[in-house]
């Protein structure tokens, strides 16, 4: 595997970015550090600081940047809405299993700036999504749509968080298609 490019007057942003995301995927959220990061990028130690302010800073654009992606990962469900729920959940463990830095940074509010109009914004295009896969339900199948919802975001991220923790059996090769197969059993009322 190459190593990732240094920055050379470029997009010094997204290359903190990476450089970060890369840090959270082999050594998680808590391995993360402005210092490190400007001296991958063989920069300045303050250069960070110009675009994300702090460390939470930086957490907080990976977040925001992680809610826009599971968004328009949702958005592009089928409309059909006796299916839509259902892959709702499973596009929503394909993001987390092909995006795991993001996810990891996701809910883990306590790192953010939780004030920052970019992530409120992100986070509700994301909620907005998931709400209508409960919501395009026909009516006569429309269970309570706020509980419905946490049962529906519970599965999906429960199974996608033990898949990345290496918590569960392998079942099948892709662990999209052995959430598919869960899905298809049925194992709450809250799903269609």
């Amino acid at each position: 595997m190459a190593a990732t490019p240094a920055y050379h007057h470029g997009d010094l942003r997204r290359a903190i970015l990476c450089a970060a995301l890369k840090v959270i995927r082999s050594d998680g959220v808590a391995a993360i550090s402005l210092r490190d990061l400007a001296r991958r990028a063989e920069v300045s130690h303050a250069a960070p600081a110009h675009h994300f302010r702090d460390k939470a800073g930086l957490l907080t654009a990976i977040a925001t940047e992680g809610y826009e992606l599971l968004a328009t990962t949702l958005e592009s469900s089928p409309t059909d809405a006796t299916h839509q729920l259902r892959e709702m959940g499973v596009r929503y463990v394909e993001f987390a299993l092909g995006h795991p830095a993001h996810f990891e940074v996701m809910f883990q509010p306590q790192l953010l700036h939780g004030e920052d109009p970019e992530l409120a914004a992100a986070k509700e295009r994301a909620a907005r999504a998931l709400r209508s896969g409960i919501e395009d339900l026909p009516a006569g199948r429309r269970p309570d749509a706020r509980r419905a919802g946490l049962a529906a975001w519970s599965l999906a991220h429960g199974f996608a968080t033990l898949q990345l923790s290496g918590s569960l059996p392998a079942l099948d090769d892709d662990p999209a298609e052995t959430f598919r197969a869960i899905l298809a059993d049925r194992p709450t009322t809250y799903l269609p």
